[in-house]
């Protein structure tokens, strides 16, 4: 499986524009693509404007998948003036929470 952490540091007061068009894109994620299987958004406790996404696919197939579906385009011009830094790490998963 493919994983993908984005730490995503956000514009001084922009975590709620951000939480409206991110919420639409990651329920979208898990829903409609098979490919998918999380898709978490969480908030630092340190830092409000500090945000870490969370997204596992399949494979990387199903991540290039996912970049191409009408949700994730549609947040792009949203999400993306509100960004101020992302820093992306790509693993491997090795195990997975059955419980998920």
């Amino acid at each position: 499986m493919y994983v993908l952490l984005l730490k995503t540091r956000l514009k001084p007061g922009s975590f709620g524009a951000f939480m409206q068009a991110m919420r639409v894109n990651a329920a979208a994620s898990v829903q409609d693509e098979p490919g998918c299987l999380t898709f978490d958004v969480m908030r630092d406790r340190s830092d409000p404007d500090l945000v870490w996404l969370y997204e596992v696919y399949l494979d990387e197939a199903a991540f290039e998948a996912h970049m191409q579906t009408p949700h994730f385009l549609a947040s792009r011009p949203l999400v993306e003036p509100l960004i101020e830094r992302q820093d992306a790490i790509e693993a491997d998963m090795l195990a997975l929470n059955p419980a998920r």
